[in-house]
């Protein structure tokens, strides 16, 4: 290494750990008198940090369960506005219970939100006893939002955007034709919020509202309008504030799980890459910073799924160092120079780096476009967490490299030289493959369909999803649910109802404690209103009860399967355009249909509940097994060249042996850091980690065992057919 060159490597690798240190200074303490960028900042669920209660009532009497439906599912979208993890949710026949986490002042966040009522569009008319006609009404409008404009002397200011559905459209279109240089009355709840002046006709199905706004202003305008877009009008009946339903310790022993996953993670890494192992535990120390920071920029809610993502995206930045440092490896192995073998194993992995993180983004992308809630707060956190992994392993993971070596540490020793295999014949054992991946799935289908004939459900739905009873119970004296109080509350309802499926939260400054469970037959009720009474001396008239609609909707639930079918076809096409190949992307997709199915079998098998925390554990599956299937898939191109005249069992097999280590290892790192949050986790994060484990090792099975042996077998048949 030229002088000029070891220079730069010193001064970056300097520059690395500097980065770090500020980084974590941030992190830790923040910056300022408020902490700004502190992790103390980050906004939590409500979950971890509870919020802001408010419950409507319907103003229309006998509303229809559709109106109802439609109505919770469109204040779901509008109060996102506020928190990606807002939970929207039926109580009763008439009433809609909104939950707004990080939030502890309920009068504020009436304020902001409102009573949601309805929206319409009139324009002025001779016609009309009231002088105004209608032309466009809630139904029409798709949603209202706050941007900034640049006016013909370059300054920008605040306006609001709307769009309207096709047949809104085409009404607003007419409108505006009939009134050019004449206002448009909006008018929310009966009353006129603006009349901006027509200046021309619009068309498109988009127009935006100017004036001297200030951005309070224009938002205010804007959440009136995606407010009033409901069927039904609400009226607020009461507000509170509830507490966390985990608690600080859920927080505590995942953060635990994470620093001890860290730590077995860099051993690992450093046992069996050495240096370059090394390089990699210092960039991931810089991951985890920036994550922490863009966490708190991005204004980002964290539930506790969120943190076990966050530990699982730990594991998935190993993931490129892995392909890279396995690639220098083969370099040096070959007789390359240990600086000419970090060059090419940069170069030669880049692409399947590329195309593996590029499939899962676009996945993160369809999930957060298609999303509500959860979903749209989980595809924040992947593509955040795929992001920067590429950063750090592409850019910083070389620095650090680089600057060993630039201080003397270029011994081959250091770096390792990958051992030669001899392929191992996947192709010739594929049927027992197939047959254990039939066999698995098969058991978790047969599982639900007998669930499914019996009393049972086919799944072990949770309160998330089905809905059930809610009790508002006043005590003698305060019981902190997150503590050793609440969790004797828990057991005891536990074995008063049988039930284990229990969300318990304070409100906060009084005694009462609400208590959520699946619905209860009226046994189950009594039988834990006299456990109450005997052992917390709670009366009748102290106990308020109603059944509640789950917190996810089918609407939600059909957004999240079609989210992923969307996903499936979009990384199909992406991967028969790089690799030239359908029967390539079709075998990658089947792979990762595999998996799901296998996480599927879990969690019928083993009873899991199906909640909130299935569609975020599906998600990372369909996130995170796509990549060692790419790799796989990139060494066959690659070899197809190199071993031109080969048959295709012999590249098939030659490539998976020689990415089998880099294969086993990512899973490996990343089984880790989810092993550990099993093992030191809450019983609710427990039930996460198990079905992600599974969808781990289903992964590392599919993408070795399966997808280029599938590949194979259809490329084949094709041949034979022409």
């Amino acid at each position: 290494m030229k002088g000029h060159n070891k220079l730069w490597s010193i001064v970056g690798f300097v520059l690395v750990v500097l980065a770090i240190l500020a980084g974590t200074y941030v992190s830790v303490i923040g910056v300022g008198a408020k902490h700004q960028g502190s992790a103390k900042n980050i906004k939590l669920g409500l979950d971890l940090a509870g919020g802001v209660s408010i419950t409507y009532e319907v103003n229309e009497s006998n509303p229809s369960a559709e109106d109802m439906r439609d109505t919770v599912y469109k204040l779901q979208q509008r109060v996102s506005v506020y928190s990606t993890e807002a939970e929207v949710y039926q109580e009763g026949s008439n009433r809609i219970n909104v939950e707004i986490p990080g939030v502890y002042n309920a009068e504020e966040m009436l304020e902001t939100l409102g009573n949601p009522g309805t929206i319409q569009f009139y324009e002025a008319s001779s016609d009309s006893d009231t002088g105004m006609s209608l032309v466009l009404d809630g139904n029409d409008v798709v949603n209202a939002q706050v941007v900034t404009q640049e006016n013909q002397f370059g300054n920008s200011s605040y306006v609001v955007r709307l769009n309207f559905n096709s047949e809104g459209a085409k009404k607003f279109e007419e409108a505006t034709a009939r009134n050019i240089n004449k206002p448009i009355y909006i008018v929310y709840d009966g009353e006129i919020i603006s009349a901006p002046t027509v200046n021309q006709t619009i068309t498109g199905g988009e127009c935006v509202i100017t004036g001297t706004f200030t951005y309070e202003e224009a938002n205010s305008l804007a959440t009136s309008i995606r407010l009033g877009v409901l069927k039904l009008t609400l009226s607020e009946v009461q507000s509170s504030v509830v507490g966390a339903r985990l608690g600080e310790d859920a927080v505590g022993t995942s953060l635990l799980a994470a620093a001890i996953g860290f730590v077995i993670v860099v051993i690992f890494m450093i046992a069996f890459y050495r240096i370059q192992g090394l390089a990699s535990g210092i960039a991931l120390a810089l991951y985890l910073v920036m994550m922490l920071c863009f966490l708190n920029a991005l204004d980002v809610t964290l539930t506790l799924p969120g943190i076990a993502g966050i530990i699982l995206s730990i594991g998935m930045a190993v993931d490129a160092n892995v392909i890279i440092f396995t690639r220098v490896k083969e370099e040096i192995a070959q007789g390359h120079t240990v600086q000419s073998a970090m060059k090419l194993g940069y170069h030669k992995a880049l692409s399947a780096i590329m195309d593996g993180n590029i499939t899962t983004l676009i996945a993160a992308a369809v999930l957060y476009i298609m999303g509500t809630g959860s979903i749209k707060g989980f595809a924040t956190t992947l593509a955040l967490g795929i992001i920067l992994s590429m950063i750090t392993a592409l850019f910083v993971t070389r620095i650090v490299v680089n600057g060993f070596y630039a201080m003397g540490l270029t011994s081959e020793k250091l770096y390792g030289r990958q051992k030669e295999h001899k392929p191992f014949n996947f192709t010739g054992h594929k049927a027992i493959f197939y047959l254990i991946s039939i066999v698995v799935i098969g058991a978790g289908l047969l599982t639900m369909g007998i669930n499914g004939l019996g009393s049972k459900n086919a799944l072990n739905y949770s309160l998330d999803f089905t809905g059930g009873t809610s009790m508002t119970v006043t005590l003698d004296s305060y019981v902190d649910v997150t503590g050793d109080d609440g969790a004797a509350l828990r057991q005891m309802i536990e074995d008063t109802t049988g039930i284990t499926d229990i969300q318990l939260q304070n409100v906060k400054e009084s005694n009462d404690v609400v208590i959520k469970t699946p619905v209860l037959d009226q046994d189950q009720r009594s039988a834990l209103k006299e456990a109450l009474a005997q052992d917390y001396g709670v009366g009748e008239s102290e106990i308020t009860e109603d059944n509640i609609s789950g917190v996810v909707s089918s609407e939600m639930r059909q957004n999240a399967v079609l989210s992923v079918v969307i996903s499936g076809i979009l990384m199909l096409i992406y991967i028969w355009i790089r690799f030239k190949d359908f029967k390539i992307g079709a075998s990658a997709v089947i792979a990762l249909l595999h998996d799901v199915l296998v996480v599927l079998a879990v969690y019928a098998i083993v009873r899991i509940p199906v909640g909130n925390t299935f569609i975020a554990c599906m998600l990372t599956i369909v996130g995170y097994s796509i990549n060692a299937t790419i790799v796989i898939f990139d060494r066959i191109r690659e070899n197809r060249q190199s071993m031109a005249g080969s048959s295709l069992e012999d590249i098939v097999n030659t490539s998976i042996t020689q990415t089998f280590s880099r294969s086993i290892n990512t899973s490996f790192t990343t089984f880790i850091m989810v092993f550990m949050l099993f093992v030191l986790g809450v019983s609710s994060i427990r039930e996460f980690a198990l079905p992600l484990m599974a969808g781990i090792v289903a992964g590392a099975f599919s993408s070795v065992c399966i997808s280029g042996t599938l590949w194979c077998m259809m490329k084949k048949r094709s041949k034979k057919k022409n």
